[in-house]
């Protein structure tokens, strides 16, 4: 479970990154990573997004490496900032990141397909890569 914890946490810090208005708002309600994303990185999407959807991401996945999947994540989370950040309390966060997996952005896979490689901007696998080692060296040393 180290390598799912942490590139939970690799996205936390993307996040921070590249959404910061969202990375605040779970900070102030201590909102973990792990409770509205863990199924995303569990099942790479399956039973989360429409199957075209998965199967272009899994395509992608395996050409270009686990950095699509932080693409994916960080494109979903982007293109809902406004919808997300409505949320008021620890529940409605939850509910807010179940509902964005659903709707016309992921359904229009070719659309979304092209978001992913362009919404969250730069990410090389160098920078995921150094974001993991800090991450795990973080949680390792939490015990």
């Amino acid at each position: 479970m180290l390598g799912l914890k942490t590139d939970q946490e690799v996205l936390g810090e993307l996040v921070k990154m590249k959404v910061p208005a969202v990375a605040e708002l779970m900070e102030r309600h201590g909102v973990m990573w792990t409770l509205v994303v863990s199924r995303w990185f569990i099942c790479l999407f399956i039973d989360i997004l429409p199957v075209e959807t998965v199967l272009r991401i899994w395509d992608c996945l395996f050409y270009e490496g686990s950095k699509i999947i932080f693409r994916v994540a960080l494109t979903l989370i982007k293109q809902h900032q406004a919808f997300i950040l409505e949320a008021t309390n620890f529940p409605d966060i939850c509910d807010k990141f179940k509902q964005i997996t659903k709707g016309t952005l992921v359904t229009e896979c070719h659309s979304f397909m092209q978001k992913i490689f362009t919404d969250p901007g730069s990410l090389s696998m160098a920078t995921v890569n150094k974001l993991r080692e800090s991450c795990r060296e973080k949680l390792l040393s939490q015990g």
